[in-house]
């Protein structure tokens, strides 16, 4: 759990760094994020090719966890590197801003990490409620209070199904362990619960809400809208990796056995999801609600791949989120660059 300690470590200097002067300028905390990311880039690097696991098999160390951590950590320097002057110009420069970025990063990477469905979900707690209060940071900006109020009435009900799945799978097969669900699985037993495809279906309504696959992507216009385009730009690229790595492992490891049976179901969603995200998106007349759609869309893509399922499924999910990554988060940063007299471009 190196990386993990290291992005707490960077989390709470930064905490204490805010108490310190120069009060009324902020950079210096980003940088001292920016710094932490790239010291948990190195330590990263180093633990490569390793395989153990850790408190019980809870958290695992692999180069699938690895490869998501170097996605996490290369979103979150450049969502950082955005922030810094974006939030000097638009005056709402704040020491807790760089902290709540951490400590989503912190989520972001747990949930990569984690071999177990309730570990799973306090990373996916700790992500959304920070990405929540980033979503309002406009406090004077009524768009904002609406897109933070959204997100976090329509996080907390996607989360509910996902822990209902989560105590449903339990029940059918006596674990929340993934690998211990692969065990249980294999050894055919719990296959045809009628708990576990229940479960099986809550939990992909969570995972489908934090992907924003469609139907469940109703909050991402307004959220993508309203919460600063940095945050955005966190929000459209970490958030759904993280969820992405969590869904891979839950779906292509824990419920292999189960295949047949989620793949019907999955590529009906990402069928549904790429024609919505595609077609709506033609008449959006709001870069940002535009790229959200967008974004939409390439979640129905990467789905196909997770339908693929093997290794070359996996291995082009991973790709596309490493390219998705640096080029959604160069799109954000055009539409900061395109700022004029302290409003955003973001109109057509």
């Amino acid at each position: 759990i190196a990386p993990l300690l290291v992005m707490t470590a960077t989390a709470f200097l930064i905490l204490l760094l805010d108490l310190c002067p120069p009060r009324g300028r902020k950079n210096h905390l980003g940088l001292v994020g920016i710094a932490g990311i790239v010291a948990v880039l190195f330590v990263t690097l180093s633990l490569w090719g390793g395989n153990d696991s850790a408190f019980g098999g809870m958290v695992v160390l692999d180069n699938f966890s690895l490869f998501f951590n170097l996605i996490i950590c290369c979103a979150t320097a450049l969502v950082l590197l955005l922030s810094m002057d974006y939030l000097r110009r638009r005056g709402i420069e704040s020491g807790e801003y760089y902290i709540l970025v951490c400590f989503a990063a912190l989520g972001m990477m747990l949930m990569a990490s984690a071999a177990d469905l309730v570990v799973i979900f306090l990373a996916l707690e700790l992500m959304s409620l920070s990405l929540y209060v980033l979503a309002g940071f406009f406090r004077a900006e009524l768009s904002a209070g609406e897109s933070s109020m959204k997100y976090f009435l329509l996080g907390a009900f996607a989360g509910g199904f996902f822990l209902y799945g989560i105590a449903l799978l339990y029940g059918a097969t006596g674990t929340t362990n993934l690998d211990r669900i692969a065990a249980a699985l294999g050894r055919g037993g719990p296959v045809k619960d009628p708990l576990l495809f229940i479960g099986m279906g809550f939990l992909l309504v969570g995972f489908g809400f934090k992907i924003s696959a469609a139907p469940f992507h109703m909050w991402a216009p307004d959220v993508y809208e309203g919460a600063p385009t940095s945050v955005t730009a966190l929000i459209a690229t970490g958030s759904k990796a993280a969820a992405f790595a969590a869904l891979l492992r839950t779906l292509l490891g824990a419920m292999k056995v189960a295949q047949p049976d989620w793949t019907l179901l999955l590529w009906g969603m990402a069928v549904l999801t790429m024609t919505v995200g595609n077609v709506v998106a033609i008449a959006q007349s709001n870069l940002k609600r535009m790229l959200a759609y967008s974004s939409v869309a390439h979640v129905g893509y990467m789905l196909v791949g997770v339908v693929a399922g093997g290794a070359q499924g996996t291995g082009g999910v991973l790709f596309y989120l490493l390219v998705y990554t640096f080029t959604t988060a160069g799109a954000f940063g055009v539409i900061l660059l395109l700022e004029r007299a302290g409003a955003e471009a973001v109109a057509l």
